[in-house]
């Protein structure tokens, strides 16, 4: 890199938070290789380049490559996850500027500090830091911008020596944590909502997560476990009496799923609505519909839900 180009990229990075090829391929897990292809014959994620042509990327680009291994990571082909990052995207609130500053330092520095415990298999430090997190963040970032990041990126390299047992290290410490805040937050509330899977792809965690964020101290979920019958739903449904049923994924709808919903909304005795990126992406073949979309954004989600109870969110 030629002189000028160095004193541009570190003032660069310094003032804008930008990451050269190599920070970025460290902290998803992705060769250069690849990143660069992404670019190039797929256009998912565009660089800033300095005056000698190095690229840089953003904490937007950071995300993007981890939304682009997540949805790889379902089974969608890469050349089809363009499409899915538009329309995704599209559905999803700003985040708001405090939010978009922290992430760009303070998140990278308590996610360092995860993968740091569970790279040790230190579970004493993982609660540590799982503590000190929740004491210094609201719920929602502690989970959205801070442990399913790390989750995610593990659960993508699980390939990689070692790093299968580091994500199970992660996963069951997470899930446990999550089971135990949400039997607490069931049990102080009196109305609530069941959230259930929409399909068997579904991954526990995040299900469960989907879960804690739904909540609130007026409003319980109880979550229904991995591998329930969509076609029994209804059965569930009329001997609990919730106050609404929402479905959750994070995998692409299938072709038959707003035909799948109808019928289900019409034998329901409570209001339906989607949770998770299947919600974003099926936001406008449902609009109009009686199933609300809540989108996949945890700030977002609980404030429709609350709408959507109280008759005030559009369908």
């Amino acid at each position: 890199m030629t002189e000028s180009g160095a004193s541009f990229a570190s003032g660069a990075l310094k003032q804008e938070e930008l990451f050269p090829i190599r920070e970025v391929s460290r902290l998803t897990g992705v060769n250069p290789v690849t990143l660069r292809a992404w670019e190039r014959r797929y256009g998912l994620i565009q660089p800033t380049r300095t005056d000698s042509g190095h690229r840089l990327y953003s904490m937007t680009d950071v995300d993007s490559v981890r939304s682009i291994l997540a949805w790889i990571d379902r089974g969608v082909p890469v050349s089809k996850v363009g499409k899915l990052l538009a329309k995704g995207g599209a559905a999803r609130v700003p985040v708001a500027p405090v939010y978009r500053e922290v992430a760009s330092g303070e998140w990278n520095e308590w996610q360092g500090r995860v993968r740091h415990a569970v790279s040790r298999f230190d579970e004493a430090e993982l609660e540590r830091v799982y503590g000190q997190v929740f004491s210094t963040y609201p719920l929602h970032a502690v989970f959205q911008d801070v442990l399913m990041p790390v989750w995610q990126e593990l659960l993508v390299r699980q390939d990689e020596p070692g790093v299968g047992s580091e994500w199970v290290l992660l996963d069951s410490f997470l899930r446990a944590r999550v089971l135990q805040r949400l039997q607490l937050a069931r049990d102080s509330q009196q109305a609530r909502v069941l959230l259930a899977p929409l399909s068997a792809q579904c991954r526990e965690l995040e299900l469960l997560v989907t879960g804690l964020l739904l909540g609130s101290s007026e409003l319980g979920v109880s979550v229904l476990g991995l591998g329930q019958p969509l076609d029994e739903l209804e059965l569930v449904c009329g001997k609990t009496l919730p106050q609404a049923l929402v479905l959750f994924s994070n995998h692409p709808p299938a072709d038959d799923l707003e035909r799948e919903l109808g019928r289900l909304a019409l034998a329901l005795d409570c209001p339906l609505a989607l949770a998770g990126e299947v919600s974003d992406l099926m936001g406008e073949e449902l609009a109009g519909s009686p199933v609300a979309c809540l989108g996949s954004e945890g700030r977002l989600m609980q404030r429709r839900l609350r709408q959507f109870l109280a008759g005030h969110l559009d369908t």
